[in-house]
């Protein structure tokens, strides 16, 4: 007797769209993804950013920017630094000063000298011993007081440039603390600016990576969302039936059909035989 088979199939269109489905899904799968189209990226370190590295490490500029003023301050300590004439700190005119002071005192002196001839003169005692004695204390005291006036002002002019000398000292310590801490904020700036610069550039190399991400990535989204369409369009199509008809099968089938069977059957009774009994 010939046996009788239905089948439910789809239409020939959802077949066909599952077909060429299938080829696109092989053909696209069957090739390697290249990654490095869209593999992270670093930016590199900005022209801000790397002048600040070169600032900070420049010595004089970022290391050890306060050594130029500590040494020249130490040009200024001690009183090498204004001592004589020679110093920096020494007033041009000072000699002047003294020569033209020490002048006048000299004339001075000498009318005063003047002036004991003529006391002498007048009292009867002109080129007498009591004269003499006048003339000898007068010089000394006025030799004295010539000796003080030319120490004083020397000790003026010494003191003036020991005040300058110190001033210097204490400006250069100033810039000694001033001037680093403005070289560090310029290279702050420069860091913060060169920060910013490359944080830009790391989003524009991120936007580039993820547009060569989706762009790689793009068919293979399409062909799922095909993919989708194709199964609810072929799950709300309607099936088509097939039948089919075989033929009985001939007596060498039926025969080693059976003889299949009756094997099975015989080697499950040898296996209850050789069983031991268990009452």
């Amino acid at each position: 007797m010939a046996i009788q088979q239905q089948q439910t199939l789809p239409p020939q269109y959802v077949e066909d769209l599952q077909k060429d489905y299938g080829t696109q899904l092989t053909a696209l799968t069957g090739k390697e993804l290249d990654t490095s189209k869209f593999a992270p990226q670093v930016a590199a370190q900005d022209q801000y950013q790397q002048d600040a590295y070169t600032m900070a490490g420049t010595q004089g500029q970022g290391i050890g920017a306060y050594a130029p003023y500590i040494t020249q301050a130490s040009a200024y300590a001690g009183p090498s630094a204004y001592s004589g004439q020679q110093s920096a700190f020494y007033s041009p005119y000072q000699q002047d000063v003294i020569d033209t002071t020490m002048s006048e005192y000299d004339t001075q002196a000498q009318k005063g000298m003047s002036g004991i001839g003529l006391l002498a003169a007048k009292s009867g005692n002109l080129g007498g011993g009591r004269e003499g004695v006048m003339r000898s204390e007068y010089q000394s005291k006025s030799d004295l007081n010539r000796a003080l006036l030319m120490a004083g002002l020397q000790q003026q002019g010494f003191g003036q440039a020991q005040k300058g000398a110190q001033n210097a000292w204490q400006q250069q310590m100033q810039m000694a603390g001033v001037v680093p801490g403005m070289q560090r904020a310029d290279i702050a700036g420069l860091g913060q600016m060169g920060a910013l610069q490359q944080a830009q550039e790391q989003a524009t190399l991120g936007a580039e990576t993820e547009a060569a991400r989706l762009k790689a990535y793009e068919p293979y989204e399409r062909l799922g969302y095909q993919g989708q369409g194709i199964a609810s369009i072929a799950s709300g199509a309607p099936g088509q039936y097939m039948s089919s008809v075989q033929p009985n099968p001939t007596p060498l089938q039926t025969a080693l059909g059976t003889g299949a069977a009756m094997s099975g059957i015989w080697g499950n009774m040898q296996n209850n035989w050789t069983q031991p009994y268990q009452g």
